[in-house]
């Protein structure tokens, strides 16, 4: 394959067999995401299909955040490192890329919290793991929309439909489309016209990662911040006000909502910043500028999550749940050992390729930028529970395979006494 003077970037890319899925299957009576009814109905047999993995059976119910408690209340600041743990998280890189960076929190019930970490305060191009900012500006937007009621806003994200348009353009990322009355069923990236609710795109941007639908939430809540009570307008309205409100200011507005709910929770500009749209309308529309992140920032992230903190518990659950997989798991996720875990999972990727002799360009292979990030929240069947997240640039190999092989080690790690 000749690639000679031509850049390629991908940014987590899922062909239509690597489409994932998240958010309980028992979740279509309390959120209207359509692609929910289908995944209950194969579950229960009356459609085909393929199944979650056991550990994507988990039900509403089920799914509760671990630290919303005195051990959370503990965790204000991460705890001074565990060198035991420390030392055999270490072991696992001495023949691996140096880039590899980590942090992890073991929070198992009836045992001590545990910190480990390795070059965590390394900043990485993060990808499409910069859509949980996203998802944290949202509730945070819709908290001030209703302050006193969770169930407005609950049916507000039910209800508020939105049309695809060009904010979408350009993105390859597939989508599941699921027809109720027909009970049709495919996957592919969205198009002009799509309408799907607030809910749907949400669970777009992070089930399937799309970058159209991270650009759609986006917009809205630039719109959601600057209208406040007026919000939803009209469309001809929309159009004007990103037509004629300065650039500098579309941007002040676009930095603020993704990025202050992070301050919020403790993060650091210099650890985390979300500084550019996903697709290149969005960009050309709101001119932004540079993004990264880190491990400590991410599982800063995490730790708010499982505390209830990120905005408030209701919202907090929520995004736990809209990070459940219930469908085929990649990269750092796949790992045969956590074939029976609920898993939390965002992952991010982003490669580059330039002509080298001798060496051909592939998904998750760039030899000029390799990022692959992987977030997770573990809960085993046995009882552990722990928090991840690992971030490397490892040129000219697999890192989907790298990650997924690191979660395997990490969580035998983590299985003994």
């Amino acid at each position: 394959m000749k690639i000679a003077r031509i850049t390629i970037f991908i940014a987590a890319f899922l062909s239509p067999m690597t489409i994932l899925m998240s958010y309980p299957y028992d979740g279509f009576q309390d959120t209207g995401i359509r692609r929910l009814l289908r995944l209950k109905l194969v579950i229960e047999g009356t459609l085909k299909g393929t199944k979650p993995p056991v550990g994507g059976l988990k039900s509403m119910p089920d799914i509760k955040l671990n630290l919303v408690n005195a051990r959370g209340d503990s965790l204000d600041f991460l705890p001074q490192e565990n060198q035991k743990l420390r030392q055999e998280i270490e072991a696992l890189f001495p023949s691996r890329d140096e880039s590899y960076s980590v942090a992890l929190l073991d929070i198992s019930p009836g045992k001590p919290i545990r910190f480990a970490s390795r070059q965590m305060t390394r900043q990485f191009m993060p990808g499409s793991v910069g859509k949980l900012a996203i998802a944290a500006g949202l509730f945070t937007e819709l908290q001030r929309l209703y302050p006193e009621s969770t169930e407005k806003r609950r049916e507000f994200l039910r209800s508020r439909e939105i049309k695809a348009d060009r904010w979408i353009i350009v993105d390859s990322h597939e989508v599941p489309v699921y027809n109720i009355e027909t009970n049709s069923f495919t996957s592919r990236p969205i198009r002009e016209g799509d309408i799907f609710s607030l809910y749907e795109w949400v669970d777009h941007m992070l089930s399937a990662s799309a970058n159209a639908a991270a650009s759609v939430v986006w917009k809205e809540l630039i719109l959601m911040r600057e209208f406040g009570d007026r919000y939803p307008i009209g469309y001809e309205e929309e159009v004007a006000f990103f037509k004629e409100t300065p650039k500098s200011r579309l941007s002040e507005i676009a930095i603020s909502v993704v990025n202050d709910p992070l301050r919020d929770i403790g993060i650091s500009e210099d650890d985390w910043r979300l500084g550019s749209f996903f697709t290149k309308t969005g960009q050309s529309i709101v001119p932004g500028g540079g993004s990264y992140g880190n491990p400590k920032a991410l599982l800063q992230y995490l730790i708010a999550l499982e505390r209830g903190r990120i905005v408030d518990e209701w919202s907090s659950l929520e995004i736990k749940r809209l990070m459940y997989m219930t469908a085929r798991r990649i990269r750092y996720a796949s790992s045969p050992r956590l074939e029976n875990a609920a898993v939390y999972f965002k992952s991010g990727s982003q490669y580059r390729c330039k002509e080298e002799p001798g060496f051909t360009c592939g998904k998750y292979m760039g030899n000029v930028e390799n990022y692959m990030n992987s977030v997770a929240i573990v809960e085993q069947p046995d009882g552990r529970i722990y928090l991840v997240a690992l971030m490397s640039n490892v040129l000219r190999k697999n890192s989907a395979v790298e990650h997924q092989t690191l979660a395997s080690y990490i969580d035998k790690i983590l299985s003994q006494p």
